[in-house]
């Protein structure tokens, strides 16, 4: 691939990850058009030296590399397909770089057309939130052909620091599914620490401290672990978004005959958050479900 300046980037939702994302090509020194339903974060794109477009069609046409960044597997079916889409538009021998969080069957059928179309595929969830989106300091797990993945090594590395190439079509998408269980296991037992430390009046500053330096230690502790103190559920990555994932693997494992007994009561748990209308709030929030079922007070209430 050329140079950064002589690569056009077309960046395709611009929500909490995918604005930061797309930011920080434009500061390594990409030509980024982007797209987003509200008029207002493409403004905000604009702001950062990058450059705006008024559908998923104007924003391809043209492009080198095609990012899309959107919530679920029907939107990024109806960002690529169809008469506005990406395979109608973008120009033949681009590359799409899927980022967005979708089932894994869906986005191997999508590279198969992808590749009828003319347009490289390649699968990338991310992990790491919005700090890392914001910090370039992504998780990036991709599926799909080496060539294509070594063509574009160079944009990823631009928005993640750990960025792998994790087998054919579809296996990004699975290894985001076992990140996502494990993630929402470590949250759920954080929840469940923080809950017992304060039932038996220990500092739980210094104590989440000297977890965090220990085999307990994990991202999620040293991200989220003050918060979650403060009651603070400002939404990194939405409970609703968590729920969707959720629903992924226990499909995905249910296919492959594989059993995951924590992981289908994390996805309870998340499930009767969002039936309390938590779903908006930061998956952190699963702080509030244990106190509810310990009868405690609710954080943040």
């Amino acid at each position: 691939m050329t140079s950064p300046s002589d690569t056009t980037v077309a960046f395709i939702g611009l929500g909490i990850m995918g604005g930061h994302m797309a930011a920080n090509l434009v500061k390594a020194g990409y030509d980024v058009i982007g797209y987003n339903r509200s008029p207002g974060k493409v403004e905000a794109l604009v702001e950062a030296g990058g450059r705006g477009a008024s559908s998923v069609a104007e924003a391809v046409k043209g492009a080198d590399v095609i990012i899309t960044m959107v919530p679920d597997s029907p939107d990024v079916e109806d960002v690529a397909e169809g008469e506005g889409g990406i395979f109608a538009n973008a120009k033949s021998g681009a590359v799409w770089v899927d980022c967005s969080t979708i089932r894994p069957d869906v986005s191997a059928r999508l590279a198969e057309a992808g590749r009828e179309a003319g347009i490289r595929v390649l699968d990338a969830p991310v992990s790491g939130g919005e700090a890392g989106a914001k910090e370039a300091k992504l998780s990036i797990m991709v599926g799909g052909e080496q060539a294509d993945f070594d063509e574009v090594r160079p944009v990823l590395d631009a928005v993640g620091t750990t960025v792998v190439l994790v087998g054919p079509a579809g296996s990004g998408q699975t290894v985001k599914a076992a990140n996502q269980l494990i993630v929402a296991g470590n949250y759920e037992l954080v929840a469940e620490a923080i809950v017992f430390l304060r039932a038996y009046g220990v500092d739980t500053e210094a104590a989440l401290k000297v977890l965090a330096g220990g085999l307990a230690g994990s991202t999620v502790l040293d991200r989220k672990g003050a918060s979650m103190l403060a009651g603070q559920f400002a939404p990194g990555f939405r409970i609703d978004l968590h729920h969707k994932d959720m629903g992924i693997i226990i499909d995905s494992a249910r296919a492959k005959g594989v059993t995951i007994p924590m992981g289908a009561l994390a996805a309870q748990l998340i499930n009767a958050l969002r039936a309390q209308g938590d779903g908006g709030l930061d998956h952190s929030a699963l702080l509030r479900g244990v106190e509810r079922l310990s009868g405690q007070k609710v954080s943040g209430e």
